[in-house]
């Protein structure tokens, strides 16, 4: 499972936690995260997200 982080915040997406509080099922894979989706933290888009490696 990957991470990916906000490059405007710094929130982080784990694939393995998933966002529950937004939709996103533990277990779900960034690409299966709808390309409408925004940061709960800051509104972004889901472009404005890079991967980080664990």
């Amino acid at each position: 499972m990957k991470r990916y982080e906000c490059i405007v915040c710094g929130w982080i997406y784990d694939e393995e936690l998933g966002c529950p509080e937004e939709g996103i099922a533990p277990g779900t894979k960034w690409e299966d995260v709808p390309d409408d989706w925004i940061c709960p933290e800051c509104g972004v888009g889901k472009l404005d997200f890079e991967m980080l490696e664990i």
